[in-house]
Formats: C-alpha cells, structure tokens, sequence
C-alpha cells in the first residue's frame, strides 16, 4: 500500500505576506518550501514576481522557482509532476513540505484527480485566436467561450486571455467544453493529507499592501528588469510578458502610457487580481481560513497557523 504524502498549503492572494510567514514555519517544523506560482517559475523575472531573495529564504530551499527561460512552455501538467516528485522526495526524509503561492490551479493539480493533459498545445489554433483578441479585443474571445462553455466563461475573467484561448482550444480539439474534463467528480488523491490554509486581511489593509508592494518593487527597479528582457529579445506577446507587472510596464516603455499611468494599472490591476483569488480560494471545501487582524505581529500569527497545522 502506497504510503500516505503530507503536505501543507499556505496560500492567499498577492501581496497578503505568504512568504515571510512560510519561511518562519519552515524554520520551525524544519522543512522546505514548494512555489505554487506560476510566474516565479521564470527566469529573469525576479523584482515584479516578488521572488524570494538568498537573503529572505535564510537558508530554507526552496523548489520550483527559476526552471524555465520566459519564452518556453510549462503547463500545468508539468507542475503537477514536479510538484509531485518533490513532495514524496521531502515525505521520505520524514518532513512535510510547505507548499507556497497563489495559483490555484497549481495546488488543485496537487490534491484533485485532474485531467490536465486532455489536449496538447496547438499554435495554429492560438494563433488564430491571438489573432482575433487584436482584431475585436479581448471580450470577443470572451463571449465566443461563454457560448461553448458557459461555466468555464463564468470562472475566466474577460481579461485572461491565454486562460480563454487555452478553454477554447481544448474545445476545437475535443468537441467537449474545457469544464467538463475537471469540474465533475473532483475527488481528491488516493492517499494524500494536508491542511489548505489560506490568508485573509481586511479588504482596505490587503489593498494597502499591495500598493505599497508594488512601491517597493518599481524602487528596486522593476522598469529595468522589463527593460533587461526586452532587450534579451523576449517578446511582449509571450505568455511571461503578459503577467501583471509586466505587460504595465511595456505598456511605459513603449510610450503606450506614461509613468503614472502605467504604475496606477499596475495597482489597479493587482489587486483585482488578489480579489480573484480570493474568490477562487474560497470555493475549496477543505480550506481553514485564517484572518490576520491589522494589529497582530509576525509570531501572533505563525502561532494561530501552528495552530491550524496542529488541528488544535
């Protein structure tokens, strides 16, 4: 019988202090951090992700960040294997990783039975759609999903395009809605426990972080690191590029918008962006929720997660 993999989940949306408190709890229960975010996988693209730093990990390893140049593919399927291999790797030394991020997709590969291989990339039919979002705007795409699969739709933000493009094209290639493959039947892992903790501030304090990260991200040089990959001859268009914090600040340096501009979509768009999250973390059943209050300090709120671990 196949033994049982242990994993925690810290997660939450953007800006909300996951890395801080995930590198005390590694210290403390002597473990190591898995990235479940899906830009922190690229390289180069260190300032606008918020990648942790050698100084800020303080000696905790952490996996998954860094394993791909921007302009090639890592799909979903491919965390999920990797993700994986780690956690049983760490689970055989007696430790339980610490699994860290924002994407909701990549700690769903991790505890559901889903199908993320159904069809492979096709560059035709992306193309092709690519091609309309410039002619008629992201919304038309948008709208083409909503009529081929009304609940995919409902879940995508009209702003996601490759999100779109993607549930489109498994449709072309399958004849089934991209809906159908995963959101029937969710069962979890054979032989799989954790605890999903997600973090949770006070609206207006959350969004003050956020504006107050972004500050601190475009001061130790956001504009150059966008202006690096640029010039390393990575494409605006790639999937990389078009992350939050980037797709802004080509937007700036292609005189598109000015400086303001640019840094108030910035803002704006995160924390649209933390709100989606927090819907999407919301939906899973075996989620604790825990509430940071604007007073508590950095041990007040390691010991209420210790706590959640413990199941006290």
């Amino acid at each position: 019988m196949k033994d049982t993999n242990k994993l925690i989940i810290i997660t939450g949306p953007t800006g909300i202090g996951k890395t801080t408190l995930s590198i005390e709890l590694a210290k403390i229960l002597d473990t190591e951090i898995i990235s479940a975010d899906s830009m922190q996988i690229y390289k180069y693209m260190d300032i606008g992700t918020g990648k942790v730093t050698e100084e800020e990990s303080q000696g905790i390893k952490h996996h998954l960040l860094d394993i791909v140049y921007p302009n090639e593919d890592y799909t979903v399927d491919d965390y999920k294997k990797d993700a994986s291999s780690i956690v049983e790797s760490i689970n055989l030394n007696k430790n339980i990783p610490i699994i860290v991020g924002g994407t909701g997709l990549y700690i769903e590969s991790l505890i559901y039975k889903l199908n993320f291989n159904i069809a492979k990339p096709n560059q035709h039919l992306r193309d092709y759609y690519n091609n309309l979002s410039l002619k008629h705007g992201p919304g038309y795409l948008h709208n083409i999903l909503s009529k081929v699969d009304p609940i995919s739709a409902d879940r995508i933000h009209p702003n996601q395009e490759v999100r779109i493009i993607r549930a489109l094209e498994v449709f072309d290639q399958t004849s089934k809605p991209f809906s159908s493959y995963n959101d029937y039947n969710r069962e979890y892992h054979d032989n799989l426990s954790f605890k999903y903790i997600v973090l949770n501030r006070d609206r207006e304090e959350l969004y003050e972080r956020i504006n107050k990260r972004i500050d601190i991200m475009l001061s130790n040089g956001l504009v150059d690191e966008v202006k690096d990959l640029l010039d390393k001859g990575y494409s605006k268009d790639l999937t990389s590029m078009q992350g939050i914090g980037y797709k802004e600040i080509v937007s700036y340096i292609e005189n598109e918008l000015n400086y303001d501009e640019a840094v108030d979509l910035l803002k704006r768009n995160s924390r649209r962006y933390a709100k989606r999250q927090l819907t999407w973390f919301r939906r899973e059943p075996s989620k604790i929720i825990l509430d940071i209050e604007r007073n508590d300090n950095l041990d007040a709120i390691i010991n209420k997660c210790l706590k959640m671990i413990k199941g006290d």
